[in-house]
């Protein structure tokens, strides 16, 4: 068998295995009558299927979304996301961790919409202290639109991974050691929105929303926060077995190392690490020290054309 359909195998087992782990603890988590509040969008953001279901749902007069009732300082935080199909140009959807106010951390999944037989854009950012600039974005290897996929963050005193069924995409490691700020005092909450950024999220604000495919819908279940509630100590956080309290010193081994950089050579379509114009007095310390990382022996020269405009990353969320 060639080495590539042994990978694929794998890949497709870490995909089984994330969703079995999500449905062993779903008896503690999806009952989003629970777990989270409506920010905003009125009706529009349902809770059905008693609890289990969520749709998030965007109309030419507003989006909508939801935050968490609980906030969390560390742990690993998992939901299954069905993303908007069809026409999406215009339409960002979002699941990111944040806390509050102008020095605030943040960890992103934002998903950019685009036009029927276009891939959606992933893009991810890290927060810390109120800066960010810290963008990667991605292709996925499937359609995000057909069935439900899991997105995982898993953050702890170390590092923080980005993981797409069970697939690692990226690792912000703390080197607070070198200067490079950390989330880790400041507790977050889960949220998600749906709305429109016609301005800037599809091919730089070329193609706009076609509000007559409207109303748009993505849909959540299995929201699962293995993590330690603010105000706790570690002792008390929500893990129950040895395997749940595996993410409070999880790195990536060898598999791990190996499924991200194949994901990044593979489906990195923008990287902030080798965008040489964006920062001509040189790249940013955790750049530097990233490139003799797994996670970022890639080749520089990266399509820089979707990034999109920074300013405009925190709008609407």
């Amino acid at each position: 068998m060639s080495s590539s359909k042994v990978f694929m195998m794998l890949l497709m087992l870490s995909v089984v295995s994330c969703n079995l782990l999500i449905m062993a603890g779903s008896s503690s988590a999806g009952d989003f009558y629970r777990d989270i509040d409506v920010t905003f969008g009125d009706q529009r953001a349902k809770i059905l299927d008693g609890g289990k279901l969520l749709t998030l749902n965007l109309d030419k007069t507003s989006g909508s979304g939801f935050q968490s009732k609980k906030e969390y300082l560390f742990g690993r935080i998992d939901i299954q996301m069905k993303l908007v199909p069809g026409n999406s140009a215009g339409t960002v959807t979002t699941y990111y961790l944040s806390s509050e106010g102008l020095t605030h951390d943040e960890i992103d999944f934002e998903f950019l919409g685009n036009s029927t037989g276009n891939p959606y854009t992933l893009h991810t950012n890290v927060f810390s202290q109120g800066k960010g600039e810290r963008e990667q974005q991605f292709h996925l290897w499937f359609d995000p639109t057909k069935a439900f996929h899991t997105y995982s963050i898993l953050w702890n005193t170390h590092r923080i991974i980005f993981f797409v069924d069970n697939i690692p995409i990226r690792v912000f490691d703390n080197l607070e050691s070198i200067g490079v700020p950390f989330p880790k005092k400041q507790p977050m909450r889960i949220y998600s929105s749906l709305w429109n950024a016609d301005d800037w999220a599809t091919q730089g604000g070329l193609v706009k929303t076609d509000w007559a495919q409207a109303p748009f819908t993505a849909s959540y279940r299995n929201l699962k926060a293995n993590a330690c509630l603010a105000g706790s100590s570690s002792s008390t956080c929500v893990s129950t077995t040895a395997e749940d309290k595996a993410w409070q010193n999880q790195a990536l081994d060898a598999a791990g190392r190996k499924r991200l950089q194949w994901v990044q050579n593979k489906f990195m379509v923008y990287n902030y690490c080798s965008d040489s114009k964006r920062f001509p007095q040189g790249f940013p310390p955790e750049c530097k020290r990233s490139r003799s990382q797994t996670q970022l022996q890639l080749n520089s020269s990266w399509n820089n054309n979707n990034l999109y405009n920074k300013e405009k990353l925190n709008d609407g969320k």
